[in-house]
């Protein structure tokens, strides 16, 4: 099974933002993300930290599912090798 890598929320950040996402906001160290498609709101809520813990990486992939098919976002959270 591939293991997650490990991340920053600015990387996070970028890499949504090659999806389409824009910041429209910044609450403490949490950063929401906005992209409309077709007249749908998509937003994310991510922790602007230089590390985060694995399931938090976890649970933002997971978040990022429901916008994103897996064969698009795998490859950012997840490394290649087994």
């Amino acid at each position: 099974m591939p293991k997650l890598k490990v991340l920053s929320g600015i990387k996070i950040i970028k890499d949504f933002q090659k999806f389409g996402f824009s910041v429209v906001g910044q609450n403490g160290s949490h950063v929401k993300l906005k992209r409309d498609i077709d007249g749908l709101k998509q937003m994310l809520t991510i922790p602007k930290h230089s590390e985060l813990g694995k399931g938090t990486i976890k649970a933002i992939y997971n978040q990022g599912l429901k916008y994103i098919p897996e064969a698009e976002l795998k490859s950012y959270f997840y490394n290649n090798n087994k």
